[in-house]
């Protein structure tokens, strides 16, 4: 198979304080991988160093092969969904995901139809032209997840992608995100749910607790 993505003894420090020590990390194209672990366990920041969303204080990751010391991008075929979902309030749901493909560099047009499509896949037809403010936790949530799966990147990190939906949406979200390792893509998920961690092909356990 080939490696998408590789981390290689990563270590993350913040203030004197450990956070990660020493993980190796290593994402195969089509693999769907499931980051697991107790609070406090570094499962964000180690999202965050594959993300190339910060620094390692020391280790290496590398993407198709070669080292990643910058932010991940779409153009590089990587999307994210974060905690917080970085939705901007004044935007629609429509325009969340519109803003995301034209800074990828699709047309209005194009922007537009995949806005409208992807938030449907999602369960999310109808709600288009609410603000983002409007929708609830869970709407949200998924118009963060819409909004990059619309992207259709190769490798999509999320960081507890599921954590305030009901069942039914969480079963949908995960067969839309599942569908990235499908078309030989790959997905990284932290996630508490062992539901999610199940549905994934593997899993990466960390155990070391951040101590203040």
């Amino acid at each position: 198979m080939t490696v998408l993505l590789e981390g290689r003894g990563l270590s993350y420090s913040l203030s004197g304080v450990s956070i990660l020590q020493s993980i190796d990390v290593t994402v195969e194209a089509g693999e769907a991988v499931a980051v697991t672990g107790p609070s406090g366990s570094g499962k964000t920041t180690l999202l965050y160093l594959l993300a190339g969303m910060i620094r390692p204080s020391s280790g290496t990751v590398s993407l198709d092969g070669k080292p990643l010391d910058r932010l991940a991008t779409p153009a590089d075929g990587v999307a994210t969904v974060l905690q917080g979902y970085g939705l901007v309030s004044l935007l629609t749901a429509a325009e969340n995901v519109q803003v995301a493909l034209r800074a990828a560099g699709a047309d209005p047009q194009e922007a537009a139809t995949t806005a409208v499509q992807a938030l449907a896949d999602l369960g999310l037809g109808g709600h288009e032209r609410q603000l983002a403010d409007e929708l609830s936790g869970g709407q949200q949530q998924r118009t963060a997840v819409a909004r990059a799966l619309a992207l259709r990147p190769r490798l999509l990190i999320a960081d507890e992608p599921t954590a305030e939906l009901d069942p039914a949406a969480r079963a949908l979200v995960m067969q839309r995100l599942l569908e990235v390792p499908s078309a030989g893509g790959s997905i990284v998920i932290a996630t508490h749910d062992p539901d999610v961690a199940e549905a994934c092909s593997r899993r990466i356990e960390l155990t070391h607790l951040v101590r203040g």
